[in-house]
């Protein structure tokens, strides 16, 4: 089996995604692969814009609004940087994806009833994505009290809200992950750096 060319990773902050994107970045380029990180909100003018509003704890918006902004920067990375790399034939790393728009903004009630349903917003993220979706999404599982820990405290306003609301927000990574379009990998985040490296790896090389 070939290795997939583009790969997202998500989960709940705390788990060690922008560590693990850069080890395995690191493992395609010495396979000779041209490798191309982008992060999802970010990685265009626009994107970056958008994501410090999205992350402004000061700045209330209805939660419509929040969805549409973050579908909006998808859209500009897509057409501007992700597409473009693909038709290349690089291989993208993004740090998160559709995914985790999904669940956030599903999961944005603190009544636990949400404003938009996930599939509404499949649908909304499949038109910012014109088509394209990860051959494989990794989700870095870790219970939310040692995400807690790691962070030290260091939370956005996306998940400043407790750890009900975090529990709430791992269940629904773990639920929507099937419906990404490609393949999904569930993998632990629990031990060292290197052991969840050898993880990933395992599921990403083990085939090739």
């Amino acid at each position: 089996m070939s290795i997939p060319y583009f790969f997202s990773f998500d989960g709940i902050d705390g788990v060690g995604k922008t560590t693990q994107i850069e080890r395995l970045a690191d493992s395609l380029r010495k396979r000779g692969r041209e490798v191309l990180v982008v992060r999802d909100p970010g990685s265009t003018e626009i994107g970056l814009r958008l994501r410090e509003i999205l992350l402004d704890g000061e700045l209330p918006m209805h939660r419509r609004t929040e969805a549409m902004l973050f579908m909006a920067s998808r859209c500009e990375m897509v057409e501007t940087i992700l597409r473009p790399a693909l038709d290349a034939g690089k291989t993208v790393i993004s740090d998160r994806f559709l995914l985790a728009n999904v669940v956030y903004q599903s999961t944005n009630d603190a009544t636990g009833v949400p404003d938009v349903t996930p599939e509404l917003l499949w649908q909304m993220g499949r038109l910012s994505c014109g088509g394209i979706c990860p051959d494989l999404t990794l989700l870095l599982d870790l219970p939310v009290d040692q995400a807690f820990a790691r962070l030290g405290g260091e939370t956005d306003r996306m998940e400043s809200r407790g750890p009900e609301y975090l529990d709430r927000v791992r269940s629904a990574f773990l639920e929507q992950l099937p419906h990404t379009g490609g393949r999904g990998a569930v993998v632990s985040a629990e031990g060292s750096v290197d052991e969840v490296a050898a993880r990933v790896a395992d599921v990403v090389f083990s085939d090739c």
